[in-house]
């Protein structure tokens, strides 16, 4: 096969991974003594090879092992010399630290986006709105609790959840912890720490009044919407315009929101309520802010932003293997669904690259890197010009050999 100029002596997997600086990985492994009584099978050698189950959306630890022994030569360009056993594989995935994977998404995730932006000068933006959710991954064994109750057999699948902090602008989680599926959410808000002058968005389940508190002594903006069981006193009402009316806003008031009994505990707060009727659903919703600056209608549409949280979960969950895993432990689980949101940042790096000069969507986008992960093409050239670069791929004053010689 002839080397065209859209050929690289380097298949698409490589060109992936030549993304995660080397020598992060060496680091976090040192730190964490994660190749402790390791000859072979080190810690990049272990993220290669998940990273490549992960794209493949391999079910077992044969279909890995398998894949990568017919891989060959190709083995070199990703940086591991041999093919691990699946007993190998296996206890790695027990006895690796989880930690450390975790420690790398975030520091690709800075080495990429940088740090969270701390000027309060600039315009409240995509990039100072911030996502708050989670989601619940289910398993077919208890090893981590989910929520519900028992079977009538008196038992219960278990679930891991994954609580998300996503930046509208880059669509991509700036912080991620995994819990037990039976964790609350509210808690989670003790681990939020933005920079002043952001804006975030959550829905009603995370109601914490305290770190409502905590957000609004931080200079941050939340948004959220008001749970049925909340107690508040109405002690205004500001006075909306013509144009407010016909957008669907019903009214703007001022509340103290938080029980006079329990005082002691969690201060009652000033905050807005503002009641928004949506014409699509036929629904009425009722929307509390700490932001006093903000048009009603924008503070709907702030709420409306939300869901681009659940087309992440979406892409995450239908793009990458998360119905089942390489291991019956925690660590194992920890590890794969790591390595899924790595994954899942790396594609979008790369989309956000080639974006300026062709369009394409995470689906294609990750479809094509699943079916062309071992093939020796330049990934920026096929994804600026696709057609260009495949009739370039072979060299066309090539003879191919007859199906059947005489």
């Amino acid at each position: 096969m002839g080397k065209g100029k859209f050929f690289t002596g380097q298949p698409v997997f490589n060109q992936i991974l030549s993304f995660i600086p080397r020598f992060k990985v060496a680091q976090l492994a040192k730190k964490h003594n994660a190749d402790r009584y390791c000859k072979k099978f080190r810690a990049y050698d272990h993220l290669v090879t998940m990273l490549y189950s992960t794209y493949h959306q391999c079910n077992s630890l044969r279909e890995v092992i398998t894949g990568m022994q017919a891989s060959g030569s190709r083995l070199k360009h990703f940086g591991i010399c041999s093919t691990p056993r699946r007993s190998t594989l296996a206890d790695a995935n027990l006895r690796r630290p989880a930690k450390l994977f975790e420690e790398l998404y975030h520091q690709l995730r800075t080495h990429f986006y940088g740090s969270l932006p701390d000027s309060r000068s600039s315009a409240m933006g995509l990039d100072r709105l911030f996502i708050i959710d989670s989601t619940l991954v289910k398993l077919f064994s208890s090893i981590m609790q989910s929520p519900g109750t028992y079977c009538s057999n008196g038992r219960k699948k278990g679930g891991v959840k994954a609580h998300v902090i996503l930046n509208a602008q880059q669509d991509t989680p700036c912080f991620v912890c995994i819990e037990e599926g039976k964790s609350a959410d509210s808690p989670f808000l003790k681990q939020v720490h933005l920079p002043p002058g952001s804006i975030v968005v959550m829905d009603k389940g995370y109601r914490n009044f305290e770190q409502f508190i905590r957000f609004t002594n931080s200079q941050v903006s939340w948004v959220t919407r008001l749970h049925e069981r909340s107690h508040y006193k109405q002690i205004g009402e500001n006075t909306l315009t013509q144009q407010d009316n016909d957008n669907g806003v019903q009214s703007d008031l001022i509340i103290e929101l938080g029980s006079p009994d329990l005082t002691y505990r969690t201060p009652i707060q000033k905050v807005r309520l503002i009641h928004y009727f949506d014409p699509i659903g036929n629904r009425t919703f009722k929307f509390i802010t700490n932001n006093f600056q903000l048009d009603p209608k924008e503070v709907a549409d702030i709420y409306r932003k939300r869901w681009q949280i659940e087309i992440f979960f979406k892409r995450l969950k239908q793009n990458f293997q998360l119905h089942s895993f390489l291991g019956d432990n925690e660590n194992a689980i920890r590890i794969q669904l790591w390595c899924a949101f790595i994954a899942d940042m790396l594609i979008k790096v790369i989309q956000t690259r080639v974006s300026k000069v062709k369009r394409w969507s995470m689906a294609n986008l990750t479809s094509f890197i699943r079916i062309h992960l071992g093939t020796y093409i330049n990934i920026f050239q096929f994804l600026k010009n696709p057609e260009k670069a495949l009739l370039n791929y072979q060299n066309p004053n090539q003879q191919q050999p007859a199906l059947f010689p005489p």
